[in-house]
């Protein structure tokens, strides 16, 4: 891809998107313009050929694609400050939390492409979830967008009424899977194994578990039941952490996340 594109904000999400469409070769680092306020905090961190500034106007106005990786308060100043140098032609992604599509369409005060796209951490290791909505857009502005998310992990074209939910389920849901993964780890400790030891096998047998479903297609209870014998160990240990609520504080802790994102 030969295409210039602008990270708008170089934070933990902004330099992972970037960390990731250059280890996956999407494009080269020389194409890449990350902006934030200190720049010295980037450095180090990505490539000597990725163009780094705290100029957004200047970064917007040359480059194809956009990508807003701000905070959610800063996103209608940036927006004023770039808004009269964006054109038709680019294509605008925003990965804010809470800003839908019709908002950036209104911030932009031109019509174009407008993207709105939810990935995770993980994207800086070319693994991350990313749900997107979009207006506007071609059916080649679209396949370049899934494209580009996709090369750093796993992407679905979604409503935009859902992106709030999306959120909790792939970005929130990252800190979920990880705090089962210590409470594992913790757990491992308790039965014998250093932490290191602990840790290892905790992280390999969820990464292990997930694979099992997106390769297999197959639903979660379908590989469980393959590892739970009459009276062994795996059922009476499961059983007892439903007695403790297990899936119910699973679920109650998605639904209070969700709300908290509808309600602010």
């Amino acid at each position: 891809m030969s295409q210039k594109i602008a990270i708008i904000g170089g934070g933990n999400l902004g330099t992972a998107i970037a960390q990731g469409l250059i280890k996956s070769d999407f494009c080269n680092p020389a194409d890449i313009t990350i902006t934030k306020r200190n720049i010295s905090t980037l450095k180090g961190e990505l490539p000597k050929t990725v163009k780094i500034t705290d100029d957004n106007v200047k970064a917007a106005s040359g480059s194809d694609v956009i990508i807003l990786a701000v905070k959610p308060f800063q996103v209608e100043g940036v927006m004023k400050t770039i808004a009269p140098v964006l054109h038709k032609k680019q294509v605008l992604i925003s990965v804010i939390t809470g800003v839908t599509v019709s908002d950036l369409k209104e911030m932009a005060q031109i019509e174009l492409p407008v993207f709105r796209a939810m990935p995770n951490t993980a994207v800086a290791i070319q693994e991350s979830m990313t749900c997107i909505s979009y207006e506007n857009a071609t059916d080649k502005q679209v396949q370049t967008v899934t494209k580009m998310f996709n090369t750093v992990g796993k992407v679905t074209i979604i409503d935009d009424k859902l992106m709030d939910a999306a959120t909790v389920l792939g970005a929130c849901g990252t800190a979920f899977a990880l705090r089962y993964v210590r409470a594992n780890i913790q757990g491992g400790i308790e039965i014998g194994f250093d932490a290191k030891t602990a840790s290892l096998i905790a992280a390999q047998t969820v990464k292990g578990a997930a694979e099992l479903l997106l390769s297999n297609n197959t639903h979660p209870e379908q590989e469980i039941d393959k590892v739970t014998t009459p009276k062994g160990c795996t059922i009476v240990g499961l059983n007892e952490m439903e007695h403790r609520g297990f899936s119910s504080s699973l679920i109650r802790g998605v639904i209070t996340s969700y709300k908290k994102i509808a309600k602010d």
